[in-house]
């Protein structure tokens, strides 16, 4: 997701760096003696244990520890270089009596004025002390709220399909888990969660909350709940915990037979420019064509058509885009080629993929006129996708290779999955 005009997204490393410090030096005023009169909270946890020990109105329910998920890193670029090892992250439900959620980014405050940031991360930055609450000068007047009030947004998950479905989605499967072992006592009064485009609504419809009571979160709101119930973000780091890949495919499942669908498919992103597109789609596609693969655009179809399409897929090549979070969706086995603008690598894709038993992904980096030199910030979010076809051949084959075999061992960036779960 973009989060800069696109003129301005060359300076995305310097800007971001210039907003961790602007929150860093404006909360440690607003954190100083004038807390009172401003309503931010004056102090922060990196853990729901730290709050809890800080606010006897906290209350953390465990459901499953923190344990090791390793993956197999992808070979042939530095991008991908110490990622393999990897913690699934701890699932719990926060309660927090009379408290306080804020913001689109549902940032979460304890009644004595404590920001639990475990259930409250931000892109891109290092701790409490720099979330965006602390660019606000002051709080909104808190609107209070009766009963409970689960919260399930984060940053995010306004309007980007990636995170509604592995951050906001998945939270409302932790809540279920603790209803299901009897950690709460039933279903909360109000929600808290962004909907109202098509995807959303699917998605909430499935999940049986179209109709439930739901507060909209907005930048200038906050709300303060009788109990504010806080599930743990499952994916903060975008590393899609094994956890939510298992939870979102047995809970959203296929409904059309594989057999009536293309199993090898292409997914567009379109002809618009700087929307990491892939620029040379027509000599692309022409070599996908040969292979007997269909392009699909997932920006026409239902989200039950893209939860069947993906299942039903034993190869997909697409450029780096949200449509890519239905991996979660595939059957084992899974083959992926995915590509990527050299100023723009992103692990998520490979993450959900190396999820899936017996799967095989695969990466290829375009072109480019500029230099990107070794472990430079990965700040052209929206550049344009352009790859030699020599290459895409070469690389296409090398994976199709593998449906018949080991896989190749000299293909950048083939990488086999998980072979259980």
């Amino acid at each position: 997701m973009s989060r800069l005009p696109t003129w301005l997204e060359p300076a995305f490393p310097h800007v971001k760096r210039a907003h961790r410090f602007a929150t860093r030096r404006l909360g440690a005023v607003t954190r100083s003696s004038t807390w009172p009169g401003t309503g931010l909270p004056h102090i922060g946890t990196s853990s729901v244990d730290e709050t809890a020990r800080l606010d006897p109105a906290v209350v953390v329910r465990p459901l499953a520890p923190a344990r090791p998920a390793p993956r197999t890193e992808p070979t042939g670029h530095w991008f991908w270089q110490g990622l393999g090892q990897y913690d699934e992250p701890r699932r719990f439900l926060l309660s927090i009596s009379d408290g306080l959620v804020v913001g689109d980014y549902a940032a979460h405050v304890t009644s004595r004025g404590v920001l639990d940031y475990e259930t409250s991360e931000y892109y891109g930055v290092a701790g409490w002390r720099e979330h965006p609450i602390y660019l606000r000068t002051r709080m909104p007047e808190p609107t209070p709220v009766d009963g409970s009030l689960l919260s399930l947004a984060t940053r995010g998950t306004g309007g980007n399909y990636y995170h509604f479905v592995m951050d906001l989605l998945p939270r409302w499967g932790v809540f279920s888990e603790a209803l299901e072992r009897g950690l709460v006592d039933g279903p909360p009064d109000h929600f808290l969660l962004s909907r109202g485009s098509r995807y959303q609504e699917e998605l909430l419809d499935k999940l049986g909350l179209a109709q439930v009571s739901t507060l909209r979160p907005r930048r200038d709101l906050a709300l303060r709940a009788d109990t504010l119930l806080v599930p743990s973000m499952t994916n903060p780091d975008t590393m899609a915990p094994p956890w939510t890949t298992r939870w979102l495919s047995t809970t959203l499942p296929p409904r059309a037979a594989a057999s009536t669908l293309p199993s090898r498919i292409y997914i567009t992103r379109g002809s618009r420019k700087n929307t990491r597109r892939l620029v040379n789609e027509d000599e692309i596609f022409a070599v996908l064509e040969k292979q007997g693969f269909v392009k699909i655009d997932c920006g026409t179809l239902s989200v039950q058509e893209q939860i069947d399409h993906f299942a039903a897929a034993s190869v997909i090549a697409a450029p780096h885009g949200a449509a890519l979070t239905n991996l979660n969706f595939c059957s084992p086995g899974v083959r992926v080629l995915e590509l990527f603008a050299p100023r723009y690598l992103n692990k998520c894709f490979w993450a959900i993929a190396s999820n899936i038993p017996e799967s095989t992904y695969a990466h290829l980096v375009g072109t480019s006129a500029r230099p990107v030199r070794e472990g430079n910030p990965m700040g052209g979010v929206q550049d344009d996708i352009t790859v030699p076809v020599a290459d895409f051949e070469a690389a296409l084959n090398a994976l199709l290779g593998g449906a018949v075999g080991a896989v190749p061992t000299d293909l950048p960036g083939a990488m086999p999955g998980r072979s259980e779960e």
